[in-house]
C-alpha cells in the first residue's frame, strides 16, 4: 500500500509540475516535418527519462546527508506555494529546424526546467529507487506525448493544481520531519501528523489568497503607482 502511494504521488507531482515542460516539448518539434516531429519527441523523451533518472538518484542519495532532508523540504513547501500562485507562460525561444536541435532542445528544457520535479521526486520516493524508474516512465512519456492534453485539464480544472500543490506540501513535511536535527521534535506520530496536516493547509490557503488578491488588483487595473 505504501509503495502504491508513493508511486501516486510520483506520477501526481510529474503531472502538475511538467505543464510548462510540455508547452516548450511541443514547440521544440513544432518546426520539423510531420514525421520528424514524431521522432524529435520520441528519442528526446527517452533522452529526457534517463537524464532525469540520474538526477533523481543522485539526488536521492544526497538526500541521506544529514540536514539535506531538511533543507529539501524547505525548498519543497517553496515549490508548492510557487506552483498555487504563479499564472505566467514560460518564454519560449526555439529554431528547431533540424531533429537533432529539437531532440537536444527537449532534453535540455526537461533538465533546467525540471529541478523541482526532481526534488519533489527524490522526497516522495523515500529511497526507494524502483519507484522513482516506475514513477518516471510512467509520467513522462504521458507528459510529453499527451502535453496539450495535460494543459488542457489543468486549464479546464484548476483543482488539479491545488491538489498537486498539497501533494508536494505533504511530500515536504515529510522530509522535514525525518531530517536528523529536527526529528526528535516528532517522535510521537501525532505530531508529524498534525505538522502534515498544518502544512498542507498553510501552504494552500496562503496560496490561494495570494492568487485571489493577484487577480483582484489585474481586475481593479492597480499597476502599483
Amino acid at each position: 500500500m505504501e509503495f502504491l502511494s508513493g508511486l501516486m504521488s510520483i506520477i501526481m507531482i510529474n503531472l502538475v509540475l511538467a505543464g510548462d515542460n510540455a508547452l516548450l516539448i511541443g514547440m521544440a518539434a513544432k518546426n520539423l516535418p510531420k514525421q520528424q516531429q514524431k521522432q524529435a519527441i520520441f528519442w528526446g523523451t527517452i533522452g529526457a527519462i534517463i537524464v532525469r533518472l540520474i538526477l533523481t538518484i543522485v539526488a536521492v542519495r544526497l538526500l541521506k546527508i544529514d540536514g539535506l532532508l531538511l533543507v529539501g523540504g524547505v525548498l519543497l513547501v517553496l515549490i508548492a506555494f510557487k506552483l498555487l500562485i504563479s499564472d505566467s507562460k514560460p518564454e519560449v525561444h526555439t529554431k528547431s529546424n533540424t531533429l537533432l536541435a529539437a531532440m537536444w532542445t527537449i532534453i535540455l528544457a526537461d533538465v533546467l526546467m525540471g529541478v523541482d520535479n526532481v526534488i519533489a521526486v527524490a522526497g516522495a520516493a523515500k529511497g526507494n529507487i524502483l519507484l522513482i524508474v516506475i514513477g518516471l516512465v510512467v509520467s513522462i512519456p504521458i507528459v510529453v506525448w499527451g502535453s496539450t492534453l495535460v494543459i488542457k485539464l489543468i486549464e479546464k480544472f484548476p483543482i488539479i493544481i491545488v491538489i498537486g500543490s498539497g501533494v508536494l506540501a505533504l511530500t515536504a513535511a515529510d522530509m522535514i520531519v525525518k531530517d536528523t536535527y529536527v526529528k526528535g521534535f516528532f517522535a510521537d506520530p501525532a505530531y508529524s501528523h498534525r505538522f502534515e496536516g498544518i502544512l498542507v493547509i498553510v501552504v494552500i490557503y496562503i496560496g490561494l489568497m495570494v492568487k485571489i488578491f493577484r487577480s483582484g488588483k489585474k481586475e481593479n487595473g492597480y499597476t502599483g503607482t
